[in-house]
């Protein structure tokens, strides 16, 4: 069982930043999708970004420029570094992952197959 522990959120204030870590017991090499998602209260989980095999990351549109998805395989660990933050990225965050199978996509939560417990970010205004 593919288990992910996130770390690194907590508080701060607006245009303060994060980094965000999710340590995975297998190399992330192995996996086809890697992300980050978040929910606020009331709101459905959405994709903040992710990697898709060997291509370039993709970000959703309010966060590009601000915040950065990496891995570092032999330290088995994904990050997302969070700059600029703003009072609507509040929210919990999951780093989560796919099998090493092909996937059209990675945007979409019902693509991943591993998902850690989460870490919430809040952030004042």
């Amino acid at each position: 069982q593919v288990q992910l522990v996130e770390s690194g959120g907590g508080s701060v204030q607006a245009g303060g930043s994060l980094k965000l870590s999710c340590a995975v017991s297998i190399n992330p090499y192995d996996m086809y999708c890697v992300g980050w998602f978040r929910q606020a209260p009331g709101k459905e989980r959405e994709m903040v970004a992710s990697i898709q095999g060997f291509g370039n990351p993709i970000y959703v549109h309010s966060v590009k420029g601000r915040f950065t998805i990496s891995k570092d395989n032999a330290k088995k660990t994904l990050y997302l570094q969070m700059n600029y933050l703003r009072a609507d990225d509040t929210a919990m965050y999951y780093c989560a992952t796919s099998s090493s199978e092909w996937r059209p996509s990675c945007i979409t939560a019902s693509t991943y197959d591993y998902w850690g417990q989460g870490t919430q970010v809040t952030v004042s205004a």
